[in-house]
C-alpha cells in the first residue's frame, strides 16, 4: 500500500501550530500497528499527528523532495500556492531534476512551469489552466487527455504514484478533522495513494462536508498559512451572453430540473434568468456565485432529487469570498469525489438533468471542439462529455445536454464553422450532441441528418457569416442545407 510508505511514524508535534517559534525535527517513531496501513482519510490513526512546521520551505525540505519524484497538487481555489512556491525554490536551489507535478487546473503563479525551470520540474495537467497553457504549448509541460470522472482511477490503479501530495485544508476541529474545502475532485484519491502528505492549514478555507474530510493524523507535515483564497470576480455580461442565458432559461430549463454548469458569464447569465423557476437542483462538478441568488430566492431547493435530496452536490469550485462564506460549515452543500459526481450513470439518474457547457467551435455536422484551438492546447476534456452523455441517457427521458457559445470570436470570426481547425480536438462527438445555443437561437440536432444539421446550425450562426457557411456546407456535403 502507498499509505505504509507515507506513514513514517512521526511522533506528536513538539509544539502547537500557533506558538511554535523554533524549527521542529520530526523524529522516527511509534510502533507499527493495524492503523499504519490505513489509507482512508476519514479514519483516525491513533498515536500519530502531523509534524507542524513554521514555513512551507521547511515542509518541503523535511519531506526530502528529490529528483525523479512524483508530486500531486490540489487545484482551483484550493491551490496551495505557498507550497508550490517553496517546492520550486527548493528544487532550483538544490538542483533537483525531473520532478513530475500532476494537477488539475491551478490558480495563481506557476513558477515551476517557467522555461528556466524545465530541467527541474515537468508540469502534467489533467485539465490545463491559464498559468501553464503557454508551457504546455512550448513543450515545457504536458497534459493528459482524460474524462474528469476517470482521473481518480489514475491514482487508485497506480498509473500515477505520488511521492508527495500538496494539499490545502481548513484547521482541524475538536475531533481532529480538517476539510479539503473548495476542492475534493480527485484530491482524495491522490492523497490516499501518496507516500507523504504536506498540508497548508488555512483558516480562510471553507469547512465543507461530504468527501472533503481528512483526519489530521493522515497529514505528515503541516504549515499554518492564512492567506486569502484565489477568487474569480463576477464580471459584467455582454448582451450576447445575456441573450444566450435567456434562450436557455426560457426554452430549455423547466421547473424541477437538476442543473450542471461551470463558471463564467454564460452560466451566470442562465442562472440570472431562472428567478421564476421552482424546485431547481444542483448536481455539478463545479459551481460559482451564480447559485447564491437562486438559493436566497428559494428557487434552488434540490427538492425533486431522488439522490442527495435537499442538497447541492459539487466537487470543486471557485468564485468570490461571498461564495466561500456561503459554503463554510453549510450542510446544504455536499462536496463529493469527481468519480462519483461526474459518473455518467449517476448523472443520468438526476431528475430532468440539464447540462450546460461551452466550447471553442462547432462544425456544421455538430462536432464540438472544447479543448484546443487547432493544435494549440487550451484546456482539457473536463466534465463536458461526462454530463452531456449522462443527460443524453437520462433515466427519466427528460435530460437536456446543451452546448452554449457566442456566435463570434473576439476577432469577429464565426464559431460555427464548415470544418474544425486542423488539429482541433473533438470533445463532444456529433452522435451525442443535442442542443447548440447561441444568441441567435437554439439548434436541436438529435435525429437530424448532416444536411438538416447544417441548416439548423447556420440558422443560429451570426448573420454576417450565414451565406459563406451555406456555400461551404454545399462544398462539403454536395447538397444545400435544408430542414
Amino acid at each position: 500500500m502507498a499509505a505504509i510508505k507515507r506513514l513514517t511514524g512521526l511522533t506528536k508535534a513538539l509544539t502547537s501550530m500557533t506558538t511554535s517559534t523554533t524549527r521542529i525535527s520530526c523524529l522516527p517513531a511509534i510502533k507499527k500497528n493495524y492503523f499504519t496501513y490505513v489509507n482512508e482519510p476519514s479514519m483516525p490513526i491513533p498515536g500519530k499527528e502531523p509534524c507542524w512546521l513554521k514555513t512551507a520551505d521547511e515542509a518541503i525540505e523535511q519531506a526530502n523532495l528529490d529528483s525523479e519524484q512524483v508530486v500531486f497538487s490540489q487545484g482551483a481555489a484550493a491551490t496551495p500556492s505557498e507550497l508550490l512556491r517553496a517546492m520550486t525554490d527548493y528544487g532550483v536551489r538544490c538542483d533537483v531534476r525531473n520532478v513530475r507535478l500532476y494537477h488539475m487546473h491551478l490558480e495563481g503563479p506557476a513558477p515551476f512551469a517557467l522555461p528556466e525551470n524545465a530541467k527541474h520540474f515537468r508540469s502534467v495537467s489533467l485539465f490545463i489552466g491559464g498559468n501553464v497553457r503557454k508551457a504546455v504549448n512550448q513543450g515545457n509541460a504536458d497534459c493528459i487527455p482524460i474524462y474528469l470522472h476517470e482521473i481518480p482511477k489514475l491514482f487508485k490503479r497506480g498509473y500515477i504514484k505520488p511521492d508527495i501530495a500538496l494539499i490545502h485544508v481548513s484547521p482541524p476541529d475538536s475531533h481532529g478533522y480538517c476539510s479539503l474545502g473548495t476542492s475534493v475532485d480527485c484530491v482524495r484519491s491522490a492523497m490516499s495513494n501518496s507516500k507523504q502528505i504536506i498540508a497548508l492549514v488555512n483558516k480562510n478555507m471553507p469547512r465543507t462536508f461530504g468527501d472533503a474530510i481528512i483526519h489530521v493524523s493522515h497529514i505528515d507535515f503541516a504549515v499554518q498559512h492564512n492567506a486569502p483564497l484565489p477568487t474569480h470576480p463576477v464580471t459584467k455580461r455582454s448582451k450576447e451572453e445575456e441573450q444566450i442565458g435567456k434562450n436557455i432559461a426560457e426554452n430549455l430549463v423547466v421547473d424541477g430540473a437538476t442543473l450542471q454548469m461551470g463558471i463564467g458569464s454564460i452560466p451566470d447569465a442562465v442562472l440570472s434568468n431562472l428567478t421564476n423557476h421552482k424546485d431547481l437542483g444542483i448536481h455539478s462538478e463545479m459551481f460559482s456565485d451564480g447559485v447564491l441568488a437562486l438559493v436566497n430566492k428559494g428557487c434552488i431547493t434540490n427538492n425533486q432529487k431522488s439522490m442527495h435530496k435537499g442538497r447541492i452536490v459539487g466537487s470543486f469550485c471557485i468564485g468570490t469570498e461571498e461564495l466561500y462564506k456561503f459554503m463554510h460549515d453549510n450542510p446544504f452543500i455536499e462536496m463529493l469525489m469527481v468519480d462519483y459526481v461526474n459518473d455518467p450513470k449517476i448523472v443520468s439518474k438526476q431528475p430532468k438533468m440539464t447540462a450546460i457547457n461551452s466550447c471553442i467551435e462547432v462544425d456544421i455536422t455538430g462536432q464540438v471542439c472544447s479543448d484546443s484551438i487547432g493544435t494549440r492546447m487550451y484546456s482539457g476534456f473536463g466534465g463536458q462529455l461526462d454530463f452531456i452523455s449522462g443527460a443524453a441517457m437520462s433515466d427519466d427521458g427528460c435530460g437536456k445536454p446543451i452546448i452554449a457559445l457566442q456566435s463570434l470570436t473576439s476577432k469577429g470570426d464565426s464559431k460555427i464553422v464548415p470544418v474544425l481547425k486542423l488539429g482541433a480536438g473533438v470533445v463532444t462527438n456529433r452522435a451525442v450532441v443535442r442542443y447548440i445555443v447561441t444568441e441567435h437561437g437554439i439548434a436541436c440536432l438529435f435525429g437530424k441528418s448532416l444536411q438538416q444539421r447544417a441548416y439548423e446550425l447556420i440558422k443560429i450562426a451570426h448573420p454576417n457569416h450565414r451565406e459563406a457557411l451555406e456555400k461551404a456546407a454545399f462544398e462539403r456535403l454536395k447538397v444545400m442545407p435544408a430542414p
